[in-house]
């Protein structure tokens, strides 16, 4: 199989499944107007004087540079300028760090009036940043200033891999020897749903000419790690683990408490290994992979569907802080998967409303993400 990079064709799962054109396109509309413009309590952006706006972590109340780097890579695919232009803006504005060790990245949470709650940044956002900002130059050319896109870029991500040298105060995002992104750059461990080989991909093809080498390394090396951090017989990663894949246990209490089990941010693994798998079909694993993840949530804990597990599949005790996100991420693994429970996960996601509520920011992100990818939106520009 060939993926679209090569082809240039992206499938439409939901077609495939008998969703006519007309009611996915208009679904695709009415979850970007209810996140964007719906009543207060339904949208999670705010646009913010005549220039700016922000997304709103709703559980949190705060900006986060993964949701501000989500709304720019949502706002590219469906082709939104001018709301992407107003959250590059903010986020320059706001987050944009200066001065100190952190110099050259963005602070990972803000105050909705644009005051800086943290002074470290999220590797995740930086690369959502990065992705959205070169796909931007593609679509829509670039302008001047912040909004010459393609440079933006290119000097955040060698900032990214270069940090810490040649004078330069800081510590670099991926480490220099095995090529895997860090959860934060001061420490030595990582996130399995940060791994986004199939934009390390397209880093090799558009960063500055030197640094191409290093993200077609990134890439392999982290389809490499992905197959030790995902459960060979659940598919279910932990949420923070080591480079060697294992699960990464903390101290009580440090990072907000357990990480080393299938919780919040884990949920986003399998969607972009479907997703890579979807652009550039490098590794048959992926199927494997989804198969075994949809056959998990379908087969063996049909029962309890929404709930908290170890990664081998053990059943915690509480149940899931995001269950509708758990829900479009099982329907996105569909683009590789090739098992029995494909279709299922689909159905359940398309009869599956937006999140309503205090929590309604992660779900409804990585909802609008799936149905993007599953409607053929989710693209290569």
């Amino acid at each position: 199989m060939k993926g679209a990079f090569e082809t240039g064709v992206y499938r439409n799962v939901f077609s495939e499944y008998g969703y006519s054109e007309k009611e996915i396109r208009q679904r695709l509309e009415k979850i970007f107007q209810t996140m964007f413009y719906g009543t207060e309590e339904e949208r999670i952006y705010h646009p913010v004087g005549s220039n700016m706006g922000y997304m709103e972590d709703t559980g949190n109340h705060d900006a986060r540079t993964e949701g501000m780097s989500y709304g720019m890579m949502m706002c590219v695919q469906l082709n939104k300028k001018e709301e992407f232009d107003r959250l590059w803006k903010w986020a320059k504005t706001y987050m944009y760090m200066e001065s100190g060790v952190n110099a050259g990245y963005f602070a990972w949470s803000c105050a909705v009036d644009g005051t800086k709650n943290a002074w470290g940044p999220a590797p995740d956002g930086e690369e959502y940043f990065a992705m959205a900002l070169l796909f931007a130059s593609h679509r829509w050319g670039d302008g001047t200033g912040i909004f010459n896109y393609s440079e933006q870029a290119r000097t955040l991500l060698h900032i990214c891999i270069h940090k810490g040298e040649n004078g330069m105060q800081g510590r670099a995002m991926w480490d220099s020897q095995n090529h895997l992104i860090r959860f934060i750059p001061e420490v030595d461990f990582t996130d399995p749903s940060y791994h986004l080989p199939h934009f390390y991909e397209l880093f090799a093809l558009w960063a500055e000419e030197a640094d191409r080498p290093f993200w077609k390394a990134a890439a392999q090396a982290s389809r490499a790690y992905l197959k030790k951090a995902c459960h060979p017989v659940t598919g279910l990663s932990a949420e923070y683990s080591e480079f060697d894949g294992s699960p990464h246990v903390e101290k009580p209490g440090r990072w907000g408490g357990r990480h080393d089990w299938y919780y919040s941010d884990a949920y986003r693994t399998v969607a972009n290994v479907a997703l890579d798998y979807s652009w550039f079909a490098a590794d048959s694993w992926a199927v494997q992979e989804t198969d075994r993840l949809q056959k998990f949530f379908c087969e063996t804990v049909r029962e309890n569907p929404i709930g908290i597990y170890a990664i081998d599949g053990t059943v915690l005790e509480g149940k899931a802080l995001h269950p509708v996100a758990m829900t479009a991420v099982n329907a996105q693994a569909s683009l590789a998967a090739q098992g029995s429970f494909a279709r299922q996960c689909v159905e359940n996601f398309w009869n599956t409303p937006l999140r309503a509520g205090d929590r309604r920011y992660y779900d409804n992100c990585l909802y609008l993400f799936a149905f993007l990818a599953l409607s053929g939106n989710y693209r290569i520009w």
